[in-house]
């Protein structure tokens, strides 16, 4: 008798693939993606090709979600040492021969121009989660000591460049590691209120601190403007103040519905600047107004809300500590952006994430995605 082929469908042969995506995890992604495409296709409308690329990033971000998502965290621990290492001398590299653009050195030129303080972004959390989990059970004062040391090199020399958004979300994909780790509230309390005491003060001495001819030390003039900028705009309302001044605007003018999709004018007469970038949360404010920004919220805090589950969940010490870590990731981004376009933040070029256009930025929001997915599988392989 002729033998029978039983011939697998197309959709069983991507099964193994497709156990990789957590449902609501990609539901949360593709809700922020829709709402990225529509507000791209307003905002960069009259910017060649923009749109097109903005969605090509997102297949390219799409498409490292896939494959990373098939690596277990035992292979990613494994890689955590290699990539931190890559990193930390890339951005060595980057500070002796760097490629210099606007007064910041930031890249290197390799036969294609790259930004190596991106790749911390991913390798920061991935060390401290290896740290930690190398040392658990046995965790010292010293353990958080050289854990500070080893987010200290990278975030200084990323501050150095200078490029204080990046360091800002290297800073808090590490520190989140190690709160998670144990670090102790009276440890974390006194730079807290430090902080706060220097930001009342701030807003107190504006006039002295901010006069003209005051130079703060330790940062950059322009890091300076920014902060003096944020606490009185009007300073200098048509220069450095126009971008908070013009984003705030765009987000008052949208009322409660909003002036809806391509009808912004703040957005379509080019009064905010860089809106397909940095402050395309004003341009979509504009054109969605409140009830449109609860929306982006809600897809937000479904998206953390996630990733703080898959941590909860996560079969490791290391694969929580990483999964936590990349969760606060993404808060900071939102949070950084929306903050700074709302003018309670100083501008410090932070993408919105998903919403932004952006290749590298989006690049590392894949990566970070693929992880979450990754750390989704291996809890049900245990689970089964």
């Amino acid at each position: 008798m002729p033998t029978v082929l039983n011939r697998r469908s197309v959709l069983q042969r991507l099964g193994p693939f497709l156990e990789g995506f957590d449902g609501p995890l990609l539901l949360a992604v593709m809700l922020l993606a829709g709402l990225g495409l529509i507000t791209m296709y307003s905002s960069g409308f009259d910017h060649g090709t923009r749109f097109a690329d903005h969605g090509r990033n997102m297949l390219i971000a799409g498409f490292l979600m896939l494959v990373v998502a098939q690596v277990p965290p035992q292979r990613l621990m494994s890689l955590a040492v290699p990539l931190y290492v890559a990193g930390v001398a890339l951005l060595i590299a980057v500070a002796i021969f760097g490629v210099t653009k606007k007064g910041a050195r930031r890249w290197l030129d390799v036969g294609i121009v790259i930004q190596p303080s991106e790749i911390l972004k991913i390798a920061m959390p991935l060390m401290l989660a290896w740290w930690f989990q190398k040392r658990e059970g046995q965790l010292r004062a010293l353990d958080f000591v050289v854990a500070g040391v080893l987010l200290a090199i990278p975030v200084g020399l990323i501050v150095r460049q200078p490029d204080l958004g990046t360091a800002i979300l290297v800073l808090a994909a590490g520190m989140s590691v190690i709160f998670y780790a144990g670090l102790s509230w009276k440890l974390i309390a006194p730079p807290v209120l430090l902080g706060l005491v220097g930001m009342v003060s701030l807003v107190v001495l504006e006039p002295q601190l901010c006069a003209d001819g005051m130079r703060w030390p330790v940062l950059h003039d322009y890091q300076q403007q920014r902060i003096c900028t944020l606490l009185d705009p009007t300073r200098d309302p048509l220069g450095k103040g126009f971008h908070i001044i013009q984003g705030m605007i765009a987000i008052g003018s949208g009322g409660f519905w909003g002036k809806g999709f391509m009808q912004g004018t703040q957005t379509h007469l080019e009064f905010i600047p860089e809106r397909t970038t940095d402050f395309i949360f004003a341009a979509f404010s504009e054109e969605f107004g409140l009830i449109g920004n609860l929306v982006l919220l809600g897809c937000f805090v479904f998206l953390l809300l996630r990733g703080l589950t898959i941590a909860m969940e996560a079969p490791t010490l290391f694969s929580r500590f990483l999964a936590g870590s990349v969760t606060f990731m993404f808060f900071t981004y939102a949070f950084v952006n929306m903050g700074m376009v709302s003018g309670i933040l100083p501008v410090v070029g932070v993408p919105l994430p998903f919403i932004s256009y952006g290749g590298t930025a989006m690049v590392t929001l894949g990566l970070g995605l693929g992880i979450l997915m990754s750390i989704a599988k291996s809890k049900r392989l245990v689970q089964s």
